[in-house]
């Protein structure tokens, strides 16, 4: 793409106002809706990332969810599966099987928000992943990711090894 055809490459978010930052951000969930809609798959784990954080950024309490895939890895769903307070939500993997199940998903992966902004991985997250990898073996569906998000990063198991 040549640069002169980016009309937003120089804007600074300290430029804007608070009703214009609102805007850009509604403008970038649309963009995202129509980049993961059903059927599509994402092309990187950046671009994975970069959705879930801007979709999580101002919650205020913990939100569990899962992007449902097919076999070839595109979004069949995206369902926020389990709301929580401030610092924990619980997750239900019977729950979790049965909405894998009812969409036929053949892959998941798993994120939640941390509205403390600290993205580090709690030992119960893994426990939480390894028992919803577990429960969703049984019935042939592959956990690819969980991600823990914060409005300013985000860690994935998979990169950590945590998988």
């Amino acid at each position: 793409m040549n640069p002169t055809d980016d009309r937003f490459a120089g804007l600074n978010p300290s430029q804007l106002n608070d009703a214009e930052k609102q805007s850009v951000v509604t403008l970038a969930m649309k963009v995202l809706v129509v980049r993961h809609r059903t059927g599509r798959s994402f092309s990187s784990p950046a671009e994975t990332r970069d959705y879930l954080r801007l979709r999580l950024a101002d919650y205020r309490n913990e939100v569990f969810g899962a992007l449902f895939l097919d076999n070839r890895h595109r979004i069949i769903a995206v369902r926020e599966l389990f709301q929580g307070t401030i610092d924990g939500a619980s997750v239900h993997p019977r729950v979790v099987v049965q909405q894998a199940m009812e969409v036929n998903a053949a892959a998941m992966v798993f994120y939640h928000n941390h509205p403390s902004g600290v993205a580090e991985p709690s030992q119960a997250d893994e426990m939480i992943t390894r028992r919803l990898k577990e429960a969703l073996a049984l019935v042939d569906v592959r956990v690819l990711d969980h991600f823990v998000v914060t409005a300013g990063e985000s860690v994935s198991f998979a990169e950590r090894g945590l998988l």
